[in-house]
């Protein structure tokens, strides 16, 4: 008898980001599913804390499903703007902005900055939850700066305006391949993924 599929919950309404987790992992033998197989699981507000948001989701999402939830909280910190907007990332420039007028609002709160001043990074903690409450987080990293232009025509959300200093090329021209070997979440999740496997073991072990 074949043991069962585990199943990996991404706690996450954004689309982007659920594609990223997953091609990140892609490896992994589980039966994906999403906030959208849960509709009446309601996510926490979040917070100005990276790591507490990031658990704060994957706890409450393992709770309210019974299955293992991956969830992650990022940020874009820039250094001319005292490492705003961080935490606030996703709701930069107040509600009903999207990517693109987020992008917007970014630059043209920097558009007096030069120099170190546009200096960034890109900044993540994933977290990985059972129901019965364990979790863990890893953090990950991308360091940049911001152009002054969009440019390039994949990703999501800041990318088009991110270049990495390690590739010199905005993020958004890259591959998701390439982008998701060098970017902050692409980090985040590659250390995150022995706690991820071994709490799928244990779900799996529980079910036979």
């Amino acid at each position: 008898m074949s043991e069962p599929t585990p199943i990996l919950l991404v706690a996450t309404g954004n689309l982007g980001k659920l594609r990223e987790i997953r091609a990140i992992l892609a490896s992994l033998t589980v039966r994906w599913c999403t906030l959208r197989d849960f509709a009446d699981v309601t996510l926490p507000e979040e917070g100005d804390d990276y790591a507490e948001n990031a658990l704060a989701k994957a706890r409450v999402a393992a709770r309210a499903t019974g299955c293992v939830s991956v969830a992650d909280d990022s940020g874009l910190e820039v250094a001319g703007l005292g490492g705003g907007p961080g935490p606030r990332s996703a709701r930069y420039g107040g509600p009903g902005l999207d990517d693109a007028g987020r992008v917007r609002h970014l630059l043209d709160e920097m558009r007096t900055l030069a120099g170190d001043a546009r200096r960034a990074r890109f900044v993540c903690v994933a977290a990985v939850a059972s129901p019965s409450g364990d979790a863990v987080t890893a953090h990950g990293e991308c360091p940049g700066r911001i152009l002054a232009a969009p440019r390039g025509s994949g990703g999501f959300g800041y990318d088009p305006v991110f270049e990495s200093s390690e590739l010199g090329r905005p993020i958004a021209e890259l591959s998701e391949d390439a982008k998701n070997r060098i970017s902050h979440r692409g980090r985040a999740f590659a250390a995150l993924r022995p706690a991820i496997e071994q709490r799928l073991a244990r779900a799996t072990r529980s079910q036979r």
